[in-house]
């Protein structure tokens, strides 16, 4: 089969090489037991796999290796307890292993996909959705009627975080840089959008009857600060990732002003171990799909073969949406 490895680790412009392998087995370290055989029409393209062609995420396999973490397509076959079946149309989160034509994933890390979405949608409805789902609900504890600020909303997790709180019955502030990244994130919901600029905090501040409830933020960097002040009385900030590139650090005294938190939400390795639970995020998000709430944001689509192209487009803050990489035809 054709799959793209990580052959170096010297950065989305040169790490990259388009190769022929031999296709997975069902089970693998990531997929203990027998996992879901899919052939694979899109894969999601995510800031993990940018950090992973320069050696600085977590996960850091030895090289060569196929990188990706989540798939959409149709399943070839599937353990006879699992909730699909040979045939059906299913997004998919494998760890490792997306960026190819066939790919393994976990028996309860494999979903059926909603006649309403197409494959790249749901090459982008596991890791972002599961991750906003996650994050709000569970570690963030939103309660309907709240109000969320959200960072990056132009973003994969942004746009996701946008449609998920609203799922849940909050309202919705995005926070973005330009002009055409507050289109996409109205585009995916959002019921207010405030420009980034010296002032955003008192803005949010002002639309939002003197502070924002929660602010889910994948980005982090130097605006840290500005989102605790951001905060109503008993707020809370999400931490989600660091795609502005810096780890931000806090004053523990500001938090005592008016009884704040940060929260972190490490979603991936929080869930690997607990099968019961990602099917209760999953059912959760199938509810808001067939609500109309939740429908994944498509941004820039690659071929397999330009994953190079895609991965810059990420590490260079020039995508929105969900970057997709279009694996098959059809």
């Amino acid at each position: 089969m054709r799959a793209i490895q990580i052959v170096r680790e010297s950065g989305p412009d040169s790490a990259l090489e388009l190769v022929e392998v031999p296709e997975p087995e069902p089970s693998s370290m990531l997929v203990p037991g027998e996992g879901v055989v899919i052939d694979v029409h899109a894969a999601g393209v995510s800031f993990p796999e940018v950090l992973q062609t320069r050696g600085q995420y977590q996960l850091r396999p030895p090289l060569p290796f196929i990188p990706g973490s989540e798939v959409a397509g149709v399943v070839r076959s599937a353990p006879s307890a699992a909730g699909v079946k040979a045939g059906d149309r299913v997004a998919g989160f494998c760890g490792l292993g997306g960026f190819a034509e066939t790919a393994v994933a976990p028996e309860f890390f494999t979903f059926a996909l909603a006649p309403q979405l197409d494959f790249a949608q749901g090459s982008g409805l596991i890791l972002n959705y599961h991750t906003a789902y996650f994050s709000l609900a569970l570690r963030g504890r939103l309660k309907q009627g709240e109000t969320v600020l959200v960072h990056g909303a132009a973003g994969g997790v942004g746009t996701a975080g946008l449609q998920v709180a609203t799922g849940l019955g909050a309202h919705t502030i995005a926070l973005v840089s330009d002009q055409a990244k507050a289109k996409v994130a109205e585009q995916a919901g959002a019921e207010q959008v405030v420009m980034l600029g010296e002032d955003w905090k008192e803005e949010v501040k002002s639309r939002s009857d003197g502070g924002v409830d929660v602010v889910l933020d994948p980005v982090g960097g130097d605006r840290f600060t500005d989102s605790l002040r951001a905060l109503r009385e008993g707020g809370r900030v999400i931490v989600v990732g660091f795609t502005g590139g810096s780890i931000p650090e806090v004053k523990v005294n500001r938090l005592l002003l008016k009884n704040t938190e940060v929260v972190g939400a490490g979603w991936g390795a929080y869930v690997m171990s607990k099968p019961d639970l990602n099917r209760e995020i999953g059912a959760a998000i199938e509810r808001m799909v067939d609500d109309g709430v939740v429908r994944p944001i498509v941004g820039q689509r690659f071929a397999l073969e330009r994953a190079s192209d895609a991965l810059q487009a990420i590490d260079e803050r020039r995508a929105t949406g969900k970057v997709v990489l279009d694996v098959r035809a059809g």
